[in-house]
């Protein structure tokens, strides 16, 4: 992670990167690939899906998935809106809506 840190130019700031080798963190968030073969068979391994947590001070205020029931891991098309949700830009727009209080908007609805 930290290799990946340097590359990105991020060493030293406010961003940290972190692994979840075995999946523990994955599998608690419910964040596993589970009804689509594709990536566990191409890959091995269960994989996780492409999210985003917006924390603040260890409360999770916001989560991002990009998933759709024919593109589980959400980047089919890097470009396109269902991998626009975990994009940085989506998430600078996320940060920047923030209100007094810390809630950040979410495109999630509270029954998923």
């Amino acid at each position: 992670m930290r290799g990946w840190a340097k590359d990105q130019g991020v060493n030293g700031s406010m961003i940290t990167f972190l692994a979840d080798t075995r999946g523990e963190f994955t599998e608690a968030l419910g964040m596993f690939m589970i009804d689509h073969p594709g990536p566990k068979e191409a890959l091995g391994n269960r994989r996780c899906k492409r999210f985003v947590l917006i924390c603040e001070d260890g409360i999770v205020k916001n989560v991002e998935v990009s998933e759709a029931p024919d593109d589980p891991a959400g980047d089919n098309e890097p470009d396109g809106p269902i991998t626009a949700k975990t994009r940085v830009e989506n998430v600078l727009e996320l940060l920047s809506s923030t209100n007094g209080d810390g809630a950040v908007k979410s495109s999630i609805k509270a029954d998923q």
